[in-house]
This record gives C-alpha cells, structure tokens and sequence, in this order.
C-alpha cells in the first residue's frame, strides 16, 4: 500500500532551529494533518520522545508516526555500541508500529556546519567496504527486530553521490536496504532516474525532494555551507515551476518494481519565505496525481 507523508522541517528545521521557530507546533501537524490531509509525518526535534505521547500527539490531528532519522556513528564505534545507543529510537519505531529505520551516517558529516558542503567527508574504497560490514551486522539486527534499516544518502556526508550510493550497495548485503531521495541524488551529482532504476529493487523508503538547479549549482560554484543552501531555496516540492527533477517517470520506475511503502515530501525551505501549507498542498496534490498515472495507487 502507498501512503503519503511529509517531514516537519518544510515548517521548522532540525539542522537549524533558528528556522521556523516562530511557527507553532500545533500549527504545523494542523496543516499537514488536517488541512492537507497527508496520513503521515516524520520525526523532528519537536515532537516528544515518549512513544506512547508521539502516537497521541500525531492522532489527534489525523497523522501516524512514518519513522524519523537517526545517526549512526560506526566509523568511530562498534556494531555492538550502536546497537545499545539506538534502543529509545526502536522502541519509539516498534510502539507506533513504525516498519523503517532512516539511517545516516553522521560521525564526521558536516551538513550542519558552517563550511562548505564541497568538503564533505569521503571513503576509500577500502573504508567503504569496512564500513558496509558494520552496517550490514546493525540492519541484520534490525532485521530481527522486525525493522528495516533504510540508509538515507545525504549532502555533506559519506554517501552522497551516485558512485557512493553504488558502492554502499555493493559493500552491503541482503538486510540493508535504500532511501531513496531525489533531491539529494541530483544534488549531489546523479541522475535520479538512474540512479533509482538500478537499486530500485532494494529501496524501501521514497523521498520526494526536489531542487532549484539554479540555486544548487551557486551553492557548488560559491562554497556555500548545506544551511546556507537550504535558506537560499535549493529545495522544493514536487510540482514547483522553479524544480528541476520530474517525478513522473521516478514514480513509474517505482510502480515497475512494485514498490509498497511511504512516499515523503522531505523538502527543508526557508518557511517565511515559501508558504509551507502552499508548497506542501502543491507537493501532495502532484505526487497523486502523478502515482496514478502511473499505477502505485
């Protein structure tokens, strides 16, 4: 089954909370619940970490927990230790009956700094390989948990271009699967129709995020920092003039595989300057209309 969702930081960021600060709680889950009427919302910093208090929450406005971002740290630490840190979010996960886990790698990510988002961190090959087998062992425990590990390739970290993507698939096995993410994919120097036709059968989470080539492109050639991007517009939804990515044939490569799961407009804009119930009615309007073109619902 396809459901539709979206992520809180097109209304209030994590990276940087400064950005929509001013906007309240209530009036975020109102808009995406009620007034959009999407069936789901990702995690943010402002949602509370009691499980059983994160299910109310969401329900009163109509709206599940999808599941929500965490950071993994296994190039400094072991399977072991990760698998002990992450017990609070998997018990969030398992008790709003949550079937993901979004991984990012993030112990030397820099996309919350304030330095170029050009120098990201990069692997060997040989690291990546060493870095693939822990990976593997946390989503095998996973696994058994009744979660799937879906690792989220990101701006301003390891994994964020095709090659890389294309390598942590190779160095992982059968218990890792993708998120997919259109924006980041194209922003970090891919094809996202390509790119998502040869891992297609292994992804298990769909971002919808689309960018502003314009502005990506500024953001390579001036060095500026992934935040600054972000306040400059690099990102939109779905079905925004300004977008450079067409989700219609994205969708179908979905729809050729028989993909079953959430699709999530995970798209951070500066929200006193683009409307958020505005872009975010645009994003699920387009996206519905496009799934049923081309067969997901």
């Amino acid at each position: 089954m396809i459901r539709f969702g979206t992520n809180p930081i097109a209304w209030a960021n994590d990276d940087d909370q400064t950005i929509g600060a001013n906007i309240a709680t209530s009036r975020i889950l109102d808009e995406a619940g009620r007034q959009i009427g999407f069936d789901g919302i990702e995690n943010g910093h402002r949602w509370p970490d009691e499980p059983e208090a994160l299910r109310a929450l969401l329900a009163d406005y109509g709206l599940v927990f999808i599941s929500g971002w965490y950071s993994t740290n296994l190039l400094v630490r072991s399977v072991e230790d990760e698998i002990a840190a992450c017990q609070a979010h998997l018990a969030k996960l398992k008790h709003n009956d949550c079937t993901v886990m979004i991984v990012c790698e993030t112990s030397n990510a820099i996309h919350g700094a304030p330095c170029p988002v050009n120098d990201r961190p990069r692997l060997s090959d040989a690291e990546m390989v060493e870095f693939g087998v822990k990976l593997e062992a946390f989503a095998a425990y996973l696994t058994g948990q009744g979660i799937t590990l879906v690792y989220h390739h990101h701006m301003g970290t390891i994994v964020e271009s095709p090659e890389d993507i294309d390598a942590l698939m190779d160095a992982t096995g059968p218990h890792t699967h993708l998120l997919f993410d259109a924006g980041h994919c194209a922003f970090g120097g891919g094809d996202p129709v390509a790119v998502l036709t040869r891992h297609a059968a292994r992804v298990r989470h769909f971002h919808a995020k689309n960018i502003r080539p314009t502005i990506t492109a500024r953001v390579r050639a001036e060095g500026l920092s992934f935040l600054q991007g972000v306040v400059a517009g690099a990102f939109t939804v779905p079905g925004d003039q300004d977008g450079g990515i067409d989700f219609a044939p994205l969708l179908q490569v979905l729809a050729n595989v028989g993909y079953d799961g959430w699709i999530v407009i995970e798209a951070e804009q500066d929200p006193d300057a683009r409307n958020p119930l505005l872009y975010q009615t645009l994003g699920l309007a387009t996206l519905k209309r496009l799934s049923a073109q081309a067969g997901l619902i």
